[in-house]
């Protein structure tokens, strides 16, 4: 079957009793066994009957199946967060000791995960330039648990060159972990990048408008052991599995994926283009514009279609507040790839907390609005814009 046939038509592991097409939601917390054989193989790994809704729910599985059928993926893990998703995989990954390297352009709580709750840990943060090959290599050593990075930086919008760094880390025996939540996987084939782990905020694209919080790990099988320590250590001792209700709306969120982004991606390079021509924006930020310096990096990596995340720089941080107060129809709202376009200021909100050296440090500007781009008429939101610049 073809990936959207896959997304709505994936069976349930056993048959609902009463013949149900969508899989009904489990809220349960324990579930009754015949014997005490069976309860025994349950909690010791050797059945996949659930035991306890913490780590296993009928619900959750549906979902996490369906995202096996899409990716091929040998193990999915839903949890409840996408940083739930990072810190999850990071720690089944690393050790006191170890170093991760990563990229200086992180969004800001993952970047303070990395480098401060980590580090309190014993786990080293290498923060580099992941498009620079050479640095790459350099930082990498016997104590390198990882190479992490997000595939479009947020909000940078930087691409690296995941087969290359892929080539690099796997001759030395280190894992690619990615952030995917920028593209949807249904675009591209991560496996074939050289990603060995895949972390996404299923909040995002997944959970169809911002219904749900949610995040999944993705294990291509290349990691040796991961699968074991991530069920029956990580995800067993840290209670980060997905709610059923969550699992519900994503699975639904995830058979119209495919129709959503195709529109939502169509909107964002609709918009980028015709903002370029609007008084009072300095600079328009997409990877789908041709001209864009990763477009060409993004396209061969990611497919055709640019994502529905975008910047728009003002002439100065005070013209950007005026700007977002003005607004109307777009929502001054944090997030991602709801159904509605979202604009937010970084450098006073997702990376207020860090010092304005720590910002510029990591190409955070006080003139940057990001944009999420929704499903609206694009003329409503070029009209909301050009009156929030006071043209």
């Amino acid at each position: 079957m073809k990936k959207q046939t896959k997304a709505i038509h994936t069976g349930f592991r056993r048959g609902d009793a009463y013949g149900a097409i969508a899989m009904p939601v489990y809220h349960t917390c324990a579930y009754e066994f015949p014997d005490t054989d069976k309860m025994a193989d349950s909690f010791c790994g050797r059945s996949d009957d659930p035991d306890y809704s913490r780590v296993t729910n009928p619900t959750v599985i549906h979902f996490e199946d369906r995202i096996k059928a899409l990716t091929g993926a040998a193990d999915v893990v839903a949890v409840n967060s996408g940083m739930a998703a990072i810190s999850n995989a990071l720690i089944t990954l690393t050790s006191a000791g170890q170093n991760i390297v990563t990229s200086r352009h992180l969004f800001g709580n993952t970047f303070a995960l990395i480098t401060n709750t980590l580090h309190r840990f014993g786990i080293e943060a290498r923060c580099i330039d992941l498009t620079d090959i050479k640095a790459v290599e350099a930082a990498i050593d016997g104590n390198t648990s990882c190479v992490f990075l997000e595939i479009v930086t947020n909000p940078q919008l930087e691409v690296a060159d995941i087969p290359a760094i892929a080539s690099i880390a796997h001759s030395k025996g280190v894992a690619v972990v990615a952030d995917t939540t920028a593209i949807p996987f249904t675009e591209f084939e991560a496996k074939e990048l050289g990603v060995d782990i895949e972390v996404i905020s299923s909040t995002k694209y997944i959970s169809g408008g911002a219904t749900s919080v949610g995040g999944l790990i993705i294990d291509y099988g290349t990691v040796e052991g991961f699968r074991q320590r991530m069920r029956f250590d990580t995800l067993m001792n840290l209670g980060a599995y997905m709610n059923p209700q969550t699992a519900y709306m994503q699975t639904l969120g995830l058979e119209n994926l495919d129709a959503r982004y195709r529109l939502q991606s169509a909107n964002a390079l609709e918009l980028a283009q015709r903002l370029k021509g609007l008084k009072g924006i300095v600079e328009v930020n997409y990877i789908g514009l041709p001209e864009h310096p990763y477009h060409q990096a993004a396209v061969r990596q990611f497919g055709p279609t640019g994502g529905a995340m975008m910047t728009i720089d003002l002439a100065s941080e005070q013209a950007c507040y005026d700007f977002l107060n003005r607004l109307q129809v777009v929502k001054r709202a944090t997030n991602l790839f709801d159904n509605k376009t979202l604009a937010i200021h970084p450098w006073s909100t997702i990376f207020g907390p860090f010092t304005p050296e720590k910002r510029r440090s990591m190409d955070i500007k006080d003139t940057t609005i990001r944009i999420s781009v929704g499903l609206e008429d694009m003329d409503d939101i070029i009209a909301d814009i050009d009156q929030a610049l006071g043209n």
